[in-house]
């Protein structure tokens, strides 16, 4: 896949391939069917691995000729050392997961920098569909209430104070509405929030 590929498929993913440096080697935490990765090997010649625990996408991963590991993400990623990675991402996955801290702390354990992105539920038409006593359904939110595989619900605040309490600093947040970057009200217009994050220094003695 190349980037216009990527571009036209999921701008949002081709928005944060411009954050990876080139030759990274590179963790991909729910790589869903790995073309996040296959870009990265082919267009920045990156190397690494995707975890992933769907049968299925493991398939597409493994078809694609991603180095994919099947594992449940819920039980951490203790199966690698301390910045194992140059860039640990984290891609519109983390609020399937039940134990988001945990997960969070553990991305930026493994890697020297995490890119994490997933749905702005204070994005305005999810607030107009509460206001109007429904679920949100929505490109970013595509699921009905009872079948989503999300289990948690988060806004760029929220994920902000959440970052500050594990001892994170963040790089860059941005705000993203079809793959483009939202500067006016991003809480409020952006579909999709993107947060590049590192542990931070400890305090000079």
């Amino acid at each position: 896949m190349n980037f216009a590929d990527l571009n036209t498929l999921r701008p949002d993913l081709a928005f944060i391939a411009h954050w990876v440096g080139e030759r990274a080697h590179v963790l991909d935490v729910g790589c869903g069917d790995g073309a996040m990765l296959r870009y990265l090997e082919s267009g920045k010649r990156c190397s690494g691995y995707g975890i992933e625990i769907a049968d299925d996408k493991v398939l597409e991963s493994t078809a694609r000729g991603i180095n994919v590991i099947q594992h449940d993400m819920e039980k951490g990623l203790g199966l690698f050392g301390d910045n194992t990675f140059d860039t640990v991402l984290c891609l519109n996955s983390l609020q399937m997961m039940q134990h988001v801290e945990g997960l969070l702390r553990d991305i930026v354990r493994v890697g020297h920098e995490a890119i994490v992105s997933f749905p702005n539920f204070a994005h305005w038409p999810h607030r107009l569909a509460l206001l109007r006593g429904r679920m949100p359904v929505s490109r970013a939110l595509p699921y009905q209430w009872y079948d989503t595989p999300n289990v948690r619900c988060a806004t760029i605040y929220d994920f902000q104070e959440l970052a500050v309490e594990c001892g994170l600093e963040v790089l860059e947040c941005v705000a993203l509405a079809d793959g483009k970057v939202v500067k006016f009200l991003p809480n409020l217009r952006g579909s999709m929030a993107v947060f590049r994050l590192r542990k931070k220094a400890p305090p000079a003695v």
